[in-house]
């Protein structure tokens, strides 16, 4: 029995986010069905995440185990004749076998894009978030920093979501503007149900001068999620870099 990993990208407007759902059209559901296909029998992938309805993923890893003498190299281009066209297998590896794409995730990165201009661009609807209202990177940046660290995260996780514990650590959040668009980059040890929008909704209402930035850290202290900012759509949201041991740590990060 062979573990395989396989690096994805998908733009996730289609789908009901990762992780297979009864009534709804998964990422997942689409990749277990082309991997079946090929094995000729079902075969169950795990994913180093779950994301939300509509959101995207650059960079995205799964893992299976299965009998298919397929070659890994060749794996890619027969998966992508069987998948849709908004999802793709870029790259195939054999990996260790204790290899799991979410019990072996070192850390994850997330990047949130707002389209930050009066006259909106239609392609860029269903990938980022349109706000017209002017926004200051700076005071947005002042505040991403202020959730750096271990914390308790409660007040910018979806209410009424159950978790064995809502302590996580942010590595890195940074943000940067190119033009219209403003990127705010962020990685943890993992994040929270849709921690990363709620963290983005606060971030401008500080720039809006709602919040103060440097008041984050007493907000997360109080864990109130009626405190914080709103919670950012998700056509704005990618999954863009996952870390994990050697060799699978190289493959992931190979172009």
């Amino acid at each position: 029995m062979r573990t395989m990993a396989i690096r994805l990208r998908y733009e996730g407007t289609n789908y009901h986010g990762w992780q297979i759902q009864k009534d709804q059209s998964t990422v997942a559901e689409e990749v277990e069905r082309a991997l079946s296909r090929l094995a000729g029998a079902p075969v169950k992938v795990v994913g180093c995440g779950r994301t939300d309805a509509g959101v995207h993923a650059e960079r995205y890893c799964a893992s299976f185990r299965w009998d298919a003498t397929i070659p890994a190299e060749r794996l890619p281009l027969a998966m992508n004749a069987l998948l849709p066209r908004d999802i793709a297998v870029m790259d195939a590896m054999d990996a260790p076998e204790d290899f799991n794409a979410i019990l072996s995730c070192q850390k994850k990165e997330y990047t949130y894009r707002i389209y930050n201009t009066r006259l909106r661009d239609p392609f860029w609807e269903k990938r980022a978030w349109f706000y017209p209202q002017p926004l200051d990177e700076e005071l947005m940046a002042r505040g991403a920093r202020a959730f750096v660290g271990t914390h308790d995260f409660k007040a910018v996780r979806s209410v009424g979501t159950e978790t064995r514990t809502t302590i996580r650590t942010i590595y890195d959040f940074e943000v940067e503007r190119q033009g219209p668009m403003i990127s705010l980059r962020v990685s943890a040890d993992g994040f929270l149900y849709n921690q990363v929008r709620a963290m983005t909704g606060t971030l401008v209402y500080c720039s809006l001068g709602k919040l103060i930035p440097e008041e984050i850290p007493a907000l997360l202290e109080r864990g109130d999620r009626c405190l914080t900012g709103p919670t950012a759509p998700p056509q704005g949201l990618y999954m863009t870099r996952i870390w994990y041991p050697e060799p699978v740590g190289s493959f992931m990060q190979r172009d």
